[in-house]
């Protein structure tokens, strides 16, 4: 027997929702996409959690080049801030030129 995500233990809980939020579901569950409003809220959990895992994968590669700087920085590998901002104009400028 395989185990789907469907399969899975549930737990009632009561959720309170906005107005706006409210018709939202309905909207969703009456353009036929979800069946029941709890398929909404399981959906849009689900997306947070994607995010949520998607912004600490961010964090944690921001922490890690923070500290591959620190370290460089103890190495005395440090450039002059003129010199690296010099660096990123030119680079934002070309940025914005390929962008149009």
């Amino acid at each position: 027997m395989c185990y789907s995500h469907a399969m899975a233990r549930r737990t009632s809980i009561n959720v309170s929702l906005t107005p706006q939020l409210e018709r939202f579901v309905a909207r969703k569950v009456a353009a036929g996409r979800y069946g029941t409003a709890s398929e909404v809220v399981r959906e849009g959990l689900r997306l947070l959690e994607e995010r949520d895992r998607e912004r600490d994968a961010r964090l944690d590669e921001i922490r890690r080049k923070i500290s591959v700087g620190l370290e460089q920085l103890q190495r005395g590998e440090a450039r002059p801030a003129d010199e690296v901002g010099g660096e990123l104009r030119r680079a934002l400028r070309r940025r914005r030129r390929q962008a149009r």
